[in-house]
């Protein structure tokens, strides 16, 4: 069976507007919209200059979503992100003045150059939805996402992310460099940045809602299930990875398949799924062993194919 052809227009709209931004990256830019379908925070990881921030600016754009930036650096403090109270005379009384992070999209561009301390203020935020701050709770508007972008952990001025705030982004994606024919585009076109100007909305508010709905309602069969727990069995035996996947993790991936079942026009998940998303949903909250010789992502897709079909 197919999902209700309304749900597929809208995510080839969703799709087709985002290629026309960012050239030459088609899965990514799919990977992308399924992280979001799903309801998790994505994570753009690269060296500077290759659209990461310029890809996180049309996503917001397309979704139709509000969102704000906020470009972390060493001296950022938590309160620049959560808000801060201050006293106005002419109210006799603290105002609460909301940070950034009330939005329905915050862009954090170049997460890991600020400190552990701040990078820590968006756990809470991006696992409850919601911000403490000066001992009371406050909701964050719905749907909240973070985008964040990070540069490598070798250059100058970051700080690595905590595994725990790793584990609360569903997906980590690289773009990379672009290839010659994608290159040419970006050399011979206009600036990708003018053409966010132009980017029109492509889903509402309550569309988006139902397609993240349809994603929860995509099947999962019994075979399928088996498949996904041997792998994530083989991610605790030690022989790929120095700690296996969580429980968490785990839901984690089967929300990221559906969605990218969903994508493909199919109500249903199949390995095919499992096997094109779990790189991009695991692997940054892995740690390979030591004489594997692979990065992370690498050893994920070594040992997919080393996991037999059910």
């Amino acid at each position: 069976m197919r999902p209700n052809m309304h749900a597929q227009h809208k995510i080839k709209a969703l799709l087709n507007q985002l290629n026309t931004v960012i050239v030459g990256k088609e899965s990514q830019v799919q990977d992308c919209v399924a992280c979001l379908l799903a309801g998790g925070h994505l994570l753009i990881e690269d060296v500077p200059g290759v659209g990461k921030t310029t890809l996180a600016h049309a996503l917001a754009s397309t979704f139709g979503l509000q969102f704000s930036r906020v470009q972390f650096t060493a001296d950022l403090m938590p309160s620049d992100l959560t808000g801060v109270s201050v006293y106005e005379r002419g109210k006799e009384a603290f105002v609460f003045h909301p940070g950034p992070v009330f939005a329905q999209v915050l862009l954090a561009d170049e997460i890991n150059r600020a400190s552990p301390k701040t990078q820590s203020a968006l756990l809470e935020a991006m696992e409850e939805h919601q911000v403490s701050v000066e001992g009371e709770t406050r909701a964050l508007p719905q749907p909240f996402f973070v985008i964040a972008t990070q540069n490598p952990h070798d250059q100058l001025g970051t700080f690595a992310l905590p595994e725990s705030q790793l584990d609360r982004f569903l997906m980590r994606i690289s773009l990379g460099y672009p290839d010659r024919w994608a290159e040419r585009q970006l050399l011979a076109g206009s600036d990708r940045r003018d053409m966010l100007d132009g980017l029109q909305a492509q889903i509402t508010v309550p569309e988006l809602y139902a397609l993240q709905q349809q994603v929860l309602q995509v099947h999962t069969s019994d075979a399928l299930l088996n498949y996904v727990q041997d792998l994530i069995a083989a991610t605790r035996g030690g022989r790929w990875f120095l700690q296996g996947l969580s429980p968490r993790a785990g839901i984690a991936l089967m929300r990221a398949a559906k969605a990218q079942a969903l994508i493909s026009g199919r109500d249903y998940v199949a390995p095919d799924d499992v096997q094109a998303i779990m790189p991009q949903t695991v692997a940054h909250r892995m740690i390979p062993v030591g004489d594997s010789g692979r990065g992370p992502q690498e050893q994920v897709r070594a040992m997919i194919e080393a996991t037999p079909l059910p």
